[in-house]
């Protein structure tokens, strides 16, 4: 397996369920890049969320963010690029959303932060948010910042219900997709956006080509990724959609599966590095 770049999902994937990401898998991502290997991280995640990355990987390169809709610099700490949505065609996805599940909540994610509708979070929600602004769909500042992702939350279907109710009407409007076992909530891009398309624009700008990429994903939203990519090994421990969709099996997150599965292409490609 020629693998010149390696494309890893977060949560699920690397974070565990306790939120940390463990000592095995710093340690096969340091190997890697020690071996040559690019390293970049594909999430859901704002790039509000990182600190868990950086923590575990200090500033290691770039960094796809909202499911495809940013790149972003960990090294310079800053915003490379932004796919955002026209607040016009969100109006339309919340009135089609709305007449499929009329209690639906909403909030945006934009370039600079994070706007909140009525019912979103709850109180200890919005108190563990340092900053956040009311969601106006048609206010200045929503258009000034730029929405790069969408949110809307159900507290009366599953996510997988909630998507099958509505995805094929908004389809001409945003992409959708969701990512989280328990909550019930909808994350919509710019209509052209998700991981593998990011993803693939990453790897040209390398001159790497699918067949030289890993990647991993446990979730509806690394579909595609996992598709594209010439190894996409889906967590064990992941959705039954992305069990499907992938091509390997890797063990599941609270067993270092990523790890394992990075330190067994080092040994076969005998890119082991001496030991520290």
């Amino acid at each position: 397996m020629d693998v010149r770049l390696v494309a890893s999902d977060l949560d699920g994937t690397i974070i565990r369920a306790d939120g940390t990401i463990s000592p095995r898998t710093i340690e096969a991502f340091r190997r890697a890049r020690e071996a040559g290997m690019h390293v970049v991280f594909v999430t859901g995640r704002p790039v509000r969320w990182l600190e868990p990355v950086r923590g575990a990987f200090g500033h290691l390169g770039a960094v796809i963010c909202s499911n495809g809709a940013v790149l972003y610099d960990l090294e310079t700490e800053r915003l490379l690029r932004a796919e955002t949505i026209e607040p016009d065609l969100l109006v339309e996805a919340k009135r089609i959303i709305l007449r499929a599940e009329p209690g639906a909540t909403f909030a945006a994610e934009t370039t600079r932060g994070l706007h909140l509708g009525p019912g979103f979070a709850d109180s200890a929600e919005t108190a563990r948010l340092e900053t956040f602004d009311t969601l106006d769909l048609r206010s200045a500042l929503l258009r000034e910042e730029g929405v790069v992702k969408f949110l809307a939350k159900s507290r009366t279907r599953n996510s997988d219900d909630f998507m099958a109710a509505v995805a094929a009407d908004l389809g001409h409007l945003v992409s959708v997709t969701h990512s989280a076992f328990d909550v019930s909530l909808l994350e919509m891009a710019h209509v052209d956006v998700d991981k593998s398309v990011a993803l693939a624009a990453y790897a040209a700008r390398l001159g790497i080509d699918p067949g030289e990429v890993v990647a991993f994903g446990d979730m509806p939203n690394d579909l595609q990724m996992l598709a594209w990519a010439g190894h996409g090994y889906a967590m064990a421990s992941g959705h039954p959609s992305a069990l499907d969709a992938a091509a390997y099996r890797a063990p599941g997150v609270e067993d270092d599966g990523v790890a394992r599965i990075l330190e067994g292409i080092l040994a076969r490609n005998g890119q082991v590095p001496e030991p520290r």
